[in-house]
């Protein structure tokens, strides 16, 4: 499998989830595993660009597919923009949930730039969607920070598809 721009060879019980094979197999411990049953989004990965829980999904399907997890994102001397943005923003306490809630960030921008709507969206026939902070939460509603960073992770996606801090 191609996992941040490596193909990576793996042999894996069938039923082996992505999210194991990522942590066990891999050793890449960014992606973590909170509920195991795609209930709070701490193990979100980009598959294909899109985002997606790696404990819902088996490490089998995805032998052609391109994944990237947070360390393929940047690293600690050089963070992408949303990771950047989370550090200005303190978008974080514990930091568990935070790799799944910039995955996710990075693949809902990427939905937005598409202009796919969500429920939150006021405009759906509008060329082009605006971004507010209530559009971010329904969007980010499938992860779950226990620390309740919510309006900080808010504010960093937000600066984010800005360009910078307000």
């Amino acid at each position: 499998m191609n996992v941040n721009d490596q193909v990576r060879r793996l042999e894996v019980d069938p039923r082996t989830s992505l999210l194991d094979a990522l942590r066990e197999q891999l050793r890449m411990s960014g992606t973590k595993k909170g509920c195991d049953h795609g209930q709070c989004g701490a193990c979100t990965v980009l598959i294909n660009g899109r985002r997606v829980n790696s404990c819902l999904t088996l490490a089998v399907m995805h032998e052609d597919d391109e994944i990237v997890t947070i360390e393929g994102l940047g690293d600690p001397d050089h963070l992408g923009p949303i990771q950047r943005a989370f550090v200005e923003r303190d978008g974080f306490q514990c930091g568990y949930c935070t790799p799944g809630q910039i995955c996710s960030a990075v693949g809902m921008l990427a939905e937005v730039a598409a202009g796919w709507p969500s429920h939150a969206t006021a405009d759906v026939s509008a060329p082009r969607i605006t971004l507010t902070d209530e559009e971010i939460r329904e969007r980010m509603s499938g992860n779950i920070c226990r620390c309740a960073a919510y309006p900080n992770i808010v504010a960093a996606i937000r600066d984010s598809a800005e360009g910078g801090p307000r």
